[in-house]
């Protein structure tokens, strides 16, 4: 487990943009999660990981198979479900994301913050925005300093056309990451359909991210 939780830090680093080398920190995780399974395949916790690494570097069936394997492991962790709600969201399939993610909440007697925000950018995806700015809210208020919450509640904010709300939520990106930078999240989040990318990226401009 040690291996896994250090593998988790290097992949953690590209989403929230502090990779100087967002390819090097992937390799290092995947590295660190084949190691850790090497040493005990039956740990759901490595698999789930590993395919969330799968999906960032856009190995997406790879990422879902391995985040499967995660659940059937374990089927009541919520961890697990967590990161299989991930990899079908960025697949193209938000619309399995989103029970799957509240599979994960019911899991969890006390659900965290990154819980709800992966069903917040999955319900923009199939344009339940209402449902979206709901689920952010909830991430928002769980995490005051995610800022993966506050962008994808931002981005909900301007698809609703609600923009005042979804400036708001911008300041909080940027009070959390002066240096937020719009183009490296365009590269970095692992959508398999280009037409996800372009929603999420051109809600985040139209709230005023750049």
């Amino acid at each position: 487990m040690a291996y896994h939780l250090l593998a988790a830090t290097y992949a953690d680093e590209v989403p929230l943009g502090i990779s100087k080398d967002p390819r090097l920190s992937l390799k290092k995780a995947m590295e660190l999660e084949q190691k850790a399974l090497a040493l005990d395949n039956s740990l759901a916790l490595p698999h789930a990981l590993l395919g969330w690494i799968y999906t960032l570097m856009l190995q997406h069936d790879k990422g879902i198979a391995e985040c499967e394997q995660a659940v059937n492991l374990e089927p009541n962790s919520a961890i697990a479900h967590f990161y299989l709600s991930m990899a079908l969201r960025y697949a193209g399939r938000p619309k399995e994301a989103i029970t799957v993610a509240k599979e994960a909440i019911r899991l969890d007697p006390i659900p965290v913050s990154y819980y709800y925000q992966g069903l917040t950018n999955s319900y923009c995806l199939t344009g339940q925005y209402e449902e979206a700015i709901a689920a952010g809210k909830k991430a928002t208020s769980l995490g005051p300093n995610n800022l993966v919450a506050h962008a994808f509640l931002a981005a909900a904010y301007a698809l609703h056309g609600r923009e005042e709300e979804a400036r708001i939520e911008a300041a909080e990106v940027l009070r959390i990451n002066p240096k937020f930078s719009i183009d490296y999240w365009a590269k970095t989040i692992p959508y398999k359909n280009e037409a996800d990318r372009e929603l999420t990226i051109g809600a985040l401009r139209k709230a005023g991210l750049k």
